[in-house]
């Protein structure tokens, strides 16, 4: 029995929940609760109106965050009773912009199961399609040119969608539904092959197999990927992976391996449930696991018990791996995927700085024409005593911010010399940038600006303070101290280390952080 009172509800939601399929989401919630309104990106979040029975709409609110999509994050939820309006409808309607942007951008997310299955059929449309997306899926941070999230402001905005891929995204009971990166080979981005020395062209899947021959031969390939170019070659070929530490002037530090599923992980390293979980991840971040006898190079990470791996993320990836099973006796096909970048130099992220710095590396490339706005380094990891541990935190995670007790003004940190980040604090929560690196070459420092300008404009905010590492002759330091008027502070180096630790930990207190007891014993601090 339902009470029959018709009231209409305001709701905000805020946190991850743009990019993630959180619309659609709301509009299948509503119309099975016979609720009508609307939801809408704002640069708050997300904002609903939702219409019916009273008893429908608490249905509605009790649900709301409890079955949101798994890639969503809710931090917030405020709710208004309003004038009801009679609407007769539920839809989705154009995004509201105002200032004030408040919106957190989801991460670039790895391809779906979903996606892989329709990347295999050959009946489907987007059979062997490297692009293939859908709304749980898919590039974002290194597309999004600001907010709301929406097509027009992506690099997916020079691609017109079909008319079959309109539908889908108009549709809301389908999987694309206002997937903003929506594609097909009809409409969507491209895949084309280039030799360094002819510069011979092969487009669309006749590229991918001539890259994976060429891989099975022992070339070294540029590969585009979703946050810049990886310098891919077989990971059975001692004399390839030697031939590429010679290029990239890398003699001994260590490889990361590429892998397409996690069924074929125990031929190379021991790993528990936990470490296989986070693996395949939606993050997709490389793992150092402990190696298991495997016949990989022994110059992949020489005289170190640990090997780098990483589970294939892109649906270009999946795609190489599966045709290099037909072009090597080897089982499974592994591939070393590292930066492509010359040392504590950026990864490379566009087609022409690419051919132009890395035509003495790569013996061809793989290209493809969908922009990256922003480079990403893969996100790094390690388990130690159990606890999963971030050594480079990057594609993945960036820029999914860390939440604080208290909300504080815009607070700008630039970061030390050495394996830097940025980080920008607004309200309570504080966006770390993604791994830039170490501060000591102009490509490296121009990075670092760029990193500060495009995170202030997804943010939406201009920092009040900046806060900077005492050291005077820290580009960083001299960045602010040079081409900023902004109010700034300095920070002792270790206090800023200590002070870091403390937050991980959330050892905060208004007393003086001197002695204090853990369960490791007594910790000066």
């Amino acid at each position: 029995m339902h009470s029959g009172k018709i009231i209409r509800l305001q709701i905000k939601v805020n946190g991850i929940v743009q990019g993630v399929g959180f619309r659609p989401y709301i509009s299948r919630l509503a119309t099975e609760n016979k609720l009508s309104g609307f939801v809408r990106n704002s640069d708050s979040g997300v904002e609903i109106e939702v219409e019916g029975e009273i008893d429908w709409v608490d249905k509605f609110r009790s649900k709301l965050k409890i079955k949101a999509p798994p890639l969503s994050d809710i931090v917030d939820i405020k709710t208004t009773v309003i004038k009801v309006r009679h609407s007769k409808n539920f839809e989705i309607v154009k995004s509201k912009k105002k200032s004030g942007n408040q919106t957190i951008i989801s991460p670039d997310i790895a391809v779906c199961n979903d996606c892989l299955e329709e990347l295999s059929n050959p009946s489907d449309r987007r059979y062997m399609y490297p692009f293939i997306n859908c709304t749980n899926c898919g590039p974002r941070l290194t597309i999004i040119e600001g907010t709301p999230y929406d097509r027009k402001n992506t690099t997916m905005k020079y691609f017109k969608m079909c008319k079959a891929c309109e539908k889908e995204y108009h549709n809301p009971g389908d999987r694309r539904f206002h997937a903003q990166p929506n594609a097909c080979p009809a409409c969507g981005p491209r895949v084309w092959y280039e030799t360094s020395c002819s510069g011979t062209i092969l487009r669309g899947h006749d590229a991918i197999i001539k890259a994976t021959k060429e891989l099975a031969e022992g070339k070294i390939l540029a590969i585009k990927g979703l946050g810049g170019f990886h310098l891919a070659v077989d990971a059975y070929n001692d004399e390839a992976i030697l031939k590429l530490r010679e290029r990239k002037h890398r003699e001994e530090k260590p490889f990361a391996v590429m892998i397409r599923n996690t069924d074929l992980l125990n031929d190379l390293v021991l790993l528990n449930d936990e470490e296989k979980k986070n693996i395949s991840s939606y993050a997709r971040p490389i793992i150092l696991l402990n190696k298991n006898k495997n016949r990989l190079s022994e110059y992949i990470a020489p005289n170190n018990k640990r090997l780098g791996v990483m589970i294939a993320y892109t649906p270009l990836h999946h795609i190489l791996l599966k045709e290099l099973e037909k072009y090597s006796n080897n089982f499974p096909p592994v591939l070393i995927m590292t930066s492509a970048n010359f040392s504590e130099e950026p990864i490379e992220i566009t087609n022409e700085d690419a051919k132009k710095r890395l035509s003495n590396v790569a013996d061809g490339f793989l290209f493809h024409n969908r922009d990256i706005l922003i480079r990403t380094d893969d996100s790094v990891s390690i388990f130690i005593n159990s606890k999963h541990r971030i050594i480079r935190r990057s594609r993945g995670y960036v820029p999914k911010p860390f939440f604080t007790k208290k909300s504080r003004s815009t607070i700008l940190g630039v970061g030390a010399e050495l394996k830097n980040t940025i980080c920008l604090q607004k309200g309570d929560k504080c966006f770390l940038s993604q791994h830039i690196g170490d501060l000591t070459n102009y490509s490296t420092y121009e990075f670092f600006k760029e990193t500060i300008s495009y995170m202030q404009k997804i943010i939406d905010c201009k920092p009040e303070f900046i806060g900077y590492d005492l050291h005077p002759d820290y580009l960083s330091t001299r960045w602010v101290k040079e081409e900023n008027s902004t109010s700034s502070f300095g920070i002792q180096h270790h206090h800023a280390h200590m002070a870091s630790c403390m937050g991980e930990l959330e050892l905060f207190s208004t007393e003086p952080a001197t002695d204090r007891t853990t369960r490791f014993g007594v910790v000066r601090f």
